[in-house]
C-alpha cells in the first residue's frame, strides 16, 4: 500500500516532545522528515533512559527522520537552510512567539516567493495574544488552563493540586498539530495554496474540560456524593468501572445480583441515582469486595459493563490485545533496540511504518545538504 505523504518533505525544526511527535506522526505515514537540529542537539537526546548515551525517549519521538545539525546564526548555514526548505512542502515548529522571526525562519520569510508553503506553529499560548510570548512547558499549561484543579475536584477531601509526570499537553498539541498540517495538505490539493498554522497548548488542554467549561457557565446539577468514576475495592485490589448509560446501569445491578435497584428510589432516575452515587457504590462494593479481581472483571464482562484493572504501563504493554494488533515497532539506535508505539490508529488503504532507526545527531547533514544542491566545498564548509 502506499503511505498518505509520500512524497511530501517536512522541515522540522522542532523540540522536546509536542513538535516531535506530531512530525512523527507524518514520518509514520510516509513524509519525509528532516530534523533540524543546533550543534548541541535537541535536549531530548540527554533524557534518560540513556543506553551508551543514546536516549531511547528521544528515539520514541524522531524515528525514521533524518537529523541535519546546522548553527542558524551561521550566515553559511543559514543560507544552507534556505535551500532546504525551498524544496520542502512543510515546516513544523515549536520555538516561542518571535525566536523565528528573529532566526529567519519564520512563515513571512520562507513563504516569500511561494504561495505553498504549508507552515505549522505550536506554542504555548498560541502566536497572538496577551500571553503569546511567554516560556512554557507541558506542566504549565495543565496548571493555566484548569485542567489540574478540575482533575483534584473529583478527589475527596483534596486541595493541593497533584504533582505532573506525565506531559499530556505535549502529547495533545502534537496531535491536533498533525491534523491541523494534515486538513492544510489537502486543502491544499484543491487550491494549491498553503497557509500558516498556529497552535496553542493551552486551548488544546482546555478541550479535554468538556463538562467543566459548561458547568462554569450554566447551573449544574449537585454533585455526587462519590466521584462517578474510580477505583471500586475487590477482594485482592481495585479495578475501575464505568457505568454511564441506562444499560451498564442495568448490567452492573444484574452483576451483583441487585435487580431491586431498578425500582429503588433512590437508583431508578439517573438524576436520584447521580445524587445518591455513594450509597449505590457502597452496595455494590458489599459484592465485589467478595471477589477476586479477575472474577469480578469476568463476571462484569458477562453483564456488558466497561471495566478494567489497575495495571502499570509495564503491564499494559504486555498485553495480547496490544501484540494482537502489533502496537509496537522494534527501532534502534546507537544504544540498540527498542519497542516504542505505533500511531493508535489503522487504515485499509494507507501504509504506516514506523522508522527502523532513530538518527544519530547530524548524521544526515552531508546527505540532505548534497540533495539541497550544495556543493562539496560548501558542504565541507558547513560541518
Amino acid at each position: 500500500m502506499a503511505s498518505a505523504f509520500d512524497g511530501i518533505t517536512v522541515v522540522d525544526f522542532t523540540t522536546t516532545i509536542a513538535g516531535p511527535h506530531c512530525t512523527r506522526l507524518m514520518a509514520d505515514l510516509g513524509a519525509s522528515v528532516i530534523k533540524i537540529e543546533t550543534p548541541d542537539g535537541d535536549m531530548m537526546r540527554t533524557r534518560p533512559p540513556l543506553r551508551e548515551g543514546a536516549s531511547a525517549m528521544f528515539g520514541q519521538l524522531n524515528a525514521g527522520k533524518r537529523s541535519v545539525a546546522l548553527d542558524l546564526k551561521r550566515d553559511g548555514d543559514r543560507e544552507a537552510l534556505l535551500k532546504i526548505v525551498a524544496g520542502a512542502d512543510v515546516v513544523v515548529e515549536n520555538y516561542r512567539p518571535g525566536v523565528t522571526r528573529r532566526l529567519g525562519i519564520d512563515y513571512a520569510t520562507l513563504s516569500a516567493g511561494r504561495d505553498d508553503l504549508i507552515y505549522c506553529s505550536i506554542s504555548g499560548y498560541g502566536q497572538t495574544g496577551p500571553s503569546a510570548s511567554l516560556p512554557a512547558y507541558a506542566p504549565v499549561i495543565h496548571a493555566a488552563s484548569g485542567f489540574d484543579l478540575a482533575h483534584i475536584a473529583y478527589q475527596p477531601g483534596r486541595e493541593r493540586p497533584d504533582y505532573c509526570g506525565i506531559f499530556i499537553a505535549d502529547v495533545l498539541a502534537g496531535t491536533y498539530a498533525f491534523g491541523a498540517v494534515a486538513t492544510a495538505i489537502a486543502q491544499r490539493q484543491k487550491t494549491g495554496r498553503g497557509q500558516s498554522i498556529d497552535v496553542s497548548m493551552l486551548e488544546a488542554m482546555l478541550s479535554l474540560t468538556l463538562i467543566e467549561m459548561q458547568a462554569a457557565q450554566f447551573d449544574m446539577p449537585p454533585q455526587p456524593s462519590r466521584p462517578l468514576f474510580g477505583p471500586v475495592e475487590t477482594a485482592d485490589g481495585y479495578i475501575n468501572i464505568a457505568v454511564a448509560s441506562e444499560r451498564t446501569f442495568d448490567g452492573m445491578a444484574r452483576a451483583a445480583g441487585r435487580e431491586d435497584w431498578f425500582e429503588d428510589r433512590r437508583f431508578k432516575a439517573y438524576i436520584d441515582r447521580r445524587v445518591n452515587w455513594g450509597e449505590l457504590m457502597d452496595e455494590f462494593e458489599a459484592w465485589s469486595r467478595t471477589l477476586d479481581t479477575a472474577t469480578c472483571l469476568r463476571v462484569l464482562a458477562d453483564n456488558n459493563v466497561p471495566a478494567a484493572a489497575y495495571r502499570t504501563v509495564r503491564e499494559a504493554m504486555a498485553d495480547p490485545q496490544l501484540a494482537d494488533r502489533g502496537a509496537f515497532a522494534d527501532v534502534a539506535d546507537a544504544g540498540g533496540a527498542f519497542r516504542c508505539l505505533k500511531p493508535p490508529f489503522r487504515m485499509t488503504g494507507c501504509d504506516l511504518q514506523t522508522g527502523p532507526r532513530a538518527p544519530g545527531l547530524g548524521e544526515h547533514t552531508r546527505d540532505v545538504l548534497a540533495e539541497a544542491g550544495l556543493s562539496d566545498v560548501e558542504i565541507d564548509a558547513i560541518e
